[in-house]
């Protein structure tokens, strides 16, 4: 940090921004500002490109075992650091100290998995595919690669990209937002440690005009990003437009069905969990709660009392469930679609607006808020809140559940709870999403399966994680070699 402005780590160095352009950091359940971030302008985006694009050169060259030795350190560091990371990521984001806790623990699985890139990284080859030739095929690095990180998972969504992108021989340049850049400061710290060489892995903090920067650079091969579906069709046709391999994963309304059989116990549990974790501020949050025939009722009194009965405040205080919102505008924002939900017929059974926590009247926070009655067609059925807002509706059946599902214009999750086994597989073979739950509320996939996603939710080929990281960040290289008797010495 520098005269209370925070630093860009280029070339192993923390490096101030020449910039005058700088945004407060600030708290969003105190509203104090924290730091400042600066608006790094576009020679300082071409600086870590060329640091990169020099480092990777020898990089590229390290076998893997030996690349993967930094991750094993990096791995470590975190793990010591855990609690220190997540008090910063409750912090600047606003969630709850557990919820941060278990963010990271979620990043730092994929630093694991991408521990066995001696493995996943390995090629294949056929003998005499014809008479004396052989045929190979490698996978390489690309060479210098970015991602463009969102607020709402600081420190888990960088490490969806940079473990796999540094394991595979890349270099690495990460613009995390400039809403919550804190985290990834002291990440960045972490990686240091590890003696991981100079411009191998580099933060550069901004906002669009960094952002364009990165798409507009032509040494930079791929680029990753996390948003709304607005900012990831833009990110997608951009990188596109320059030539770059690109992977934009983008909004959400995720639907939840539930059956008459399902344990509302149980499911009043996950779903409130699911919903309002995170003040909803997630892409895997649940949106829709559809209940079928006979559960209308008891779900609906069972959500009523978990939304009613979650403690909303500050996220490092004792016995909080739910944080503050990331800002002002999100607050307003979230505010303004529950009454355009009222105004097209919904009915707030639970309405979260006004909400004031002792202590932190400033904060911006939205308690827990349940609208009945939504209409398949409505405008908020379509619009993705982004806050603590679960939208009902009713139906007769299963497959009137599966169309509402299968209308929505995104596809990132969806969700049933049953005891039926025939319903689940019916639900799983017929859901246009590409997250699937079976009575949970988020189905995250673990690191060593793709964080899917389909529709507007998703624009690309490969997705995160797991073995679609891998092929994302090599290029396969084909050989095909003969070897003729006559051309072989004689010995």
């Amino acid at each position: 940090m520098n005269n209370g402005h925070l630093n860009n780590f280029i070339n192993g160095q923390w490096t101030p921004s020449s910039t005058k352009d700088f945004l407060d950091v600030v708290n969003p359940a105190t509203m104090e500002t924290i730091t400042q971030v600066p608006l790094s302008p576009r020679d300082e985006v071409d600086q870590a490109v060329q640091h990169a694009a020099a480092a990777f050169k020898e990089w590229r060259q390290v076998p893997s075992n030996e690349r993967i030795q930094y991750l094993f350190k990096f791995k470590a560091l975190l793990d010591e650091h855990h609690d220190e990371i997540a008090k910063t990521i409750t912090l600047e984001c606003g969630k709850t100290f557990a919820e941060a806790r278990a963010e990271l623990v979620r990043g730092i699985e994929n630093v694991e998995v991408a521990c066995g890139i001696p493995i996943m990284m390995q090629g294949y080859n056929n003998e005499d595919i014809a008479r004396g030739i052989d045929e190979i095929m490698i996978r390489q690095p690309l060479g210098v690669v970015a991602a463009i990180t969102p607020f709402n998972f600081p420190g888990m969504i960088p490490l969806w990209f940079m473990p796999y992108a540094l394991a595979t021989g890349n270099t690495f340049i990460l613009k995390s937002s400039e809403r919550v850049p804190m985290t990834m400061q002291k990440v960045f710290d972490l990686l240091a440690k590890t003696g991981l060489p100079n411009g191998v892995a580099q933060l550069i903090n901004g906002g669009k005009d960094t952002v364009d920067a990165i798409l507009e650079h032509p040494t930079i091969r791929a680029v990753s990003f996390v948003g709304s579906t607005a900012v990831a069709k833009y990110i997608y046709s951009q990188a596109a437009a320059y030539g770059k391999r690109a992977q934009c994963q983008g909004g959400a309304k995720n639907p939840i069905i539930v059956l008459p059989d399902a344990d509302m116990e149980a499911t009043r549990n996950i779903v409130a969990d699911s919903a309002f974790g995170c003040a909803g501020q997630r892409c895997l949050a649940a949106s829709i709660a559809v209940t079928v025939g006979d559960a209308k009722a008891p779900f609906t009194e069972a959500m009523v009392d978990a939304a009613q009965s979650r403690k909303v405040g500050y996220g490092l205080d004792e016995g909080v469930d739910m944080g503050p919102v990331i800002t002002a505008e999100s607050k307003t924002r979230i505010e303004g679609l529950i009454q355009k939900g009222i105004d097209e017929g919904a009915n707030a059974i639970v309405d979260g607006r006004g909400t004031s926590v002792s202590g932190y009247e400033n904060g911006h926070f939205v308690s827990p808020t349940i609208l009945q009655d939504v209409q398949p067609g409505s405008d908020i059925a379509k619009t993705e809140i982004f806050g603590p807002v679960l939208s009902m509706m009713h139906v007769n059946n299963i497959d009137e559940a599966i169309d509402v599902v299968n209308s929505g214009a995104y596809g990132n999750m969806a969700c049933l709870f049953t005891q039926s086994g025939a319903a689940a597989r019916k639900f799983r073979y017929e859901a246009e999403a590409g997250n699937i739950g079976i009575n949970l509320g988020v189905a995250a996939p673990m690191a060593f399966f793709p964080f899917s996603g389909w529709k507007e939710s998703f624009f690309g080929d490969l997705h995160g994680q797991g073995w679609d990281s891998i092929e994302f960040y090599t290029d396969k290289k084909v050989v095909v070699e003969r070897w003729p008797k006559e051309w072989s010495r004689k010995f």
